[in-house]
């Protein structure tokens, strides 16, 4: 949990700076991941007026909370509109970073920042089998959309060192369900995977989600929906080879 952060006086309110933002950002589903100041001597990225960020807030989702938020953005959109996702995730993010006087910033902005280092420092999580970071409550079923940059330091809680979840898995179905063993102590298959969600076999993949992360017994009440495990599916049946 954040603790309050100094706001100019003008932005001062009497709730702590983090429910202020959540609510913000609760309009849209979304929710804070944690966050962090930077150490003297990291190199870190820039803050809105160009200075060095002090703190970083991740953004993101538990669950399909954002999904008819998305939906309901879209349907105002061209059809022909590229990686709809990122864009609604820019806009809704960037406006709650004007709001509070931060620099949003994107996982897909390049160049790329470390979001993955990012979040495993902010909330304490460790890596699944499937290269996602598996969550103690929410599994595998939570995605970070972006974050924002303050120029101060923000007091920030560490994380607790969560349970890792996989550690305590009894046989990995997530590594015994890809229909073509994408998944390996050896890393991640990719165009293995790609082929087959591409091809006449993968249509459960495509249409319900990935097979190996929906076996995974650990957040189920955090599933996503059919169709937007087959939205996130069709996006990665179009990148390239």
């Amino acid at each position: 949990m954040l603790c309050c952060a100094r706001w100019p006086a003008a932005r001062r309110q009497p709730q702590s700076a983090d429910a202020v933002i959540e609510e913000a950002l609760a309009a849209h589903g979304l929710i804070l991941r944690g966050g962090f100041s930077f150490g003297s001597g990291e190199q870190v990225p820039t803050g809105r007026s160009g200075l060095p960020a002090g703190s970083v807030l991740l953004v993101g989702q538990a669950g399909a909370a954002p999904w008819p938020h998305f939906l309901r953005w879209r349907e105002a959109q061209p059809d022909t509109l590229q990686n709809p996702l990122d864009t609604w995730s820019r806009e809704v993010i960037g406006a709650v970073a004007a709001q509070f006087g931060a620099r949003a910033v994107s996982p897909n902005d390049k160049p790329y920042l470390p979001f993955q280092q990012w979040a495993m420092r902010a909330e304490g999580l460790k890596s699944s089998p499937l290269g996602i970071l598996m969550h103690p409550e929410y599994g595998l079923w939570h995605a970070y959309r972006g974050a924002l940059l303050f120029e101060h330091e923000i007091p920030i809680q560490a994380p607790q060192n969560p349970i890792h979840l996989c550690d305590l898995c009894d046989g990995k179905p997530c590594l015994n369900s890809c229909p073509v063993e994408a998944f390996s102590n050896g890393g991640f298959a990719y165009e293995d995977c790609l082929s087959h969600v591409r091809g006449s076999a993968g249509a459960t993949c495509r249409e319900l989600g990935c097979i190996a992360r929906n076996a995974c017994p650990y957040g189920a009440d955090y599933r996503y929906p059919p169709d937007e495990q087959a939205f996130h599916m069709a996006s990665f049946a179009a990148r390239k080879a």
